[in-house]
């Protein structure tokens, strides 16, 4: 009964754990899409500086999975629910970094002073970003794999804002061919905020296998 227990105790504090993992990052992506708007240098130097803090905890979840696993050797849905911390902690992680390198693009993007600095609007793309990412998050809280499939016709559209930054900034270079290092450094925000939507759809889709035991992948 105590090592049943135990178990099950480690199971909640993981899953506290992998929620305060999301609420981290969350803030992080949210920031990220603020420096886009407002380039805002103390903001840009406090997120590139904070990456460390998602990193440990990372490190923390999936050393507590993989000792779960050694100890306790789990089947059925508690094994499940281990295998999808362990993804999911890894997709976290990896929109941190992505935050973070948004705040460096940006930083770069900043030192270009010429005619053609017009600044791309990334405002829809941003917001959907971040909404994808509640949005996954709230399924893997709610345990909601309906709310997680919503995120397939979600990311259609981001795919459709990405495609319509390329096109824009294909014509900025051509019309400004002398500072191309500007606009591909511009058009590589959306495709960081592109990569956003695409975890928190890998994100979705573990919640679906957590919830229904079925692997799905959005087409």
């Amino acid at each position: 009964m105590e090592h049943h227990f135990t178990f099950h105790h480690e199971l909640t504090k993981l899953n506290k754990k992998l929620l305060t993992m999301s609420a981290m990052v969350e803030e992080r992506v949210r920031k990220a899409a603020q420096i886009i708007e407002s380039k805002d240098r103390e903001m840009i130097q406090a997120l590139i500086l904070s990456d460390y803090e998602v990193d440990d905890l990372e490190i923390e979840i999936e050393e507590d999975c993989l000792k779960i696993l050694a100890l306790h050797q789990p089947v059925a849905k508690d094994l499940r629910f281990l295998i999808t911390v362990i993804k999911i902690n890894s997709e976290l992680e990896r929109i941190a970094d992505i935050a973070v390198n948004i705040a460096r693009r940006v930083q770069n993007i900043s030192k270009f002073k010429h005619a053609g600095a017009v600044s791309y609007d990334f405002s829809k793309m941003s917001e959907k970003a971040v909404l994808m990412l509640k949005k996954s998050i709230d399924a893997l809280i709610g345990g909601d794999a309906a709310l997680a499939r919503s995120l397939f016709v979600d990311d259609d559209e981001v795919d459709a804002l990405k495609d319509r930054c390329y096109e824009d900034i294909k014509i900025r270079i051509k019309n400004d061919p002398e500072h191309p290092g500007y606009h591909i450094n511009t058009f590589l925000l959306g495709r960081h905020l592109e990569r956003i939507a695409d975890r928190a759809v890998n994100i979705a889709e573990e919640v679906i296998y957590l919830v229904e035991g079925t692997i799905t992948r959005a087409q």
